[in-house]
Parts: structure tokens; sequence; C-alpha cells
């Protein structure tokens, strides 16, 4: 079964349909410049609400590594996610620091040797997308079809398109935001309807 993480919580709100509809994992936005940003402080609260068997991801673009360690030793996330350009040190060290936190490196698809980058990552999970930070766009998929470790597929997915993903490249997990939103707030039923959609389309 295809895993599913719903990014970009803010309000109590998304959190109750997160708790109804149980994606695998939901994602807080930790990057202050983008339109999803929530503090630490908000996100704590929103997390002691959230059920336990749903992963909450933290998200971080170009954080300074004690930021981020400071922040992951809160308890407010259970896996760490790097949107930016960090180095493969920068990745080893929050692996050491945190083991039982899995590590998901973003990887802007560009060409095959982006590809070839992310497939060489020592992050846990590598994430292929279009670009860096949620634009809801989908990037040409055809580059992934080789990719031949576990990954999440982020970029344009909707209830649409996410069947043709899944069956053709089999990630391991899907990864949507504005795809499940209106009026840039994420909505119940395109949660639901997402969802239902990558359930019956991993079968």
């Amino acid at each position: 079964m295809t895993k599913i993480k719903i990014c970009g919580l803010r309000r109590t709100e998304d959190i109750l349909y997160a708790n109804e509809f149980k994606p695998d994992y939901i994602g807080f936005v930790f990057a202050s410049d983008r339109k999803r940003y929530i503090t630490p402080e908000a996100a704590l609260k929103l997390k002691s609400i959230l059920n336990p068997d749903i992963k909450s991801v933290g998200v971080f673009v170009n954080e300074s590594p004690d930021t981020v360690k400071k922040i992951a030793r809160s308890g407010v996330m259970d896996c760490i996610q790097l949107h930016g350009d960090e180095s493969e040190e920068y990745i080893k060290d929050l692996k050491n620091a945190f083991p039982e936190k899995p590590v998901i490196k973003a990887f802007r698809v560009e060409s095959e040797e982006s590809i070839k980058t992310a497939l060489n990552s020592s992050a846990d999970y590598i994430l292929f997308d279009n670009g860096i930070g949620g634009t809801g766009r989908a990037f040409d998929w055809s580059l992934i079809k080789n990719a031949d470790r576990p990954f999440f597929l982020a970029g344009g997915l909707t209830a649409d398109n996410i069947g043709e993903a899944i069956k053709k490249y089999r990630p391991f997990a899907v990864d949507i935001s504005s795809g499940v939103e209106s009026g840039s707030v994420k909505d119940r039923n395109k949660i639901k309807i997402f969802i239902d959609a990558v359930k019956n389309s991993s079968l």
C-alpha cells in the first residue's frame, strides 16, 4: 500500500481531518519564508492532538543544524524532511544525532543526472519534486522510471492523476499539500477524495 503524506498543516481543523482519514504522515513546515509556515510552538500543540499512529514530519529549508536539532528535541516531529541544498555531511550529522527519526531529502527533478544524485543520497528516504517548495506542478515522471530505492513523490499530485503515478512508478509514498486545499487552507473533502484515490490505486 502506497503511504500518504499531507503536508503544510497549520490549524486544529487540519489535524482533525488527519485523525479522521488517517494518512501515514503529516508535515509541519518550519521554513519561515513559506506560506504554510508554522512556529514550532504552535506545531507542538497540534502534535499533542494528532493520532499517535500518524507520523509527524518537520520540513526545513537550509536551516542551521543547531536549529533543526533544537526543534527535533522538542518531540514535535517523528521524521525530518530537508527541502533545500543540505549537504551529505548535514544529512549524516542529523542521522547520527537522531537515529530514531528518519531523514527525508527532497530533490528537484530536472534531468537524469539529478535522479542519480538523489539515488546516492545517504538520507533514509528521498523525495522527488518539481521544485523547492509547494508549487503544485508536476515534473516529467518518466525520469524516475528506473528509481531503485523507496521514494516519496510530490509536485502536482491530485486525485485525478494519482492513480497513474502509483501504477506506473510505485512510489513508497505520495506527498501532497496544495492539491488538497481550497483558498489556501486544507479542505476536508479534498483530503478524503485524495486518500480514497490512493487506496483504490494501491489495491
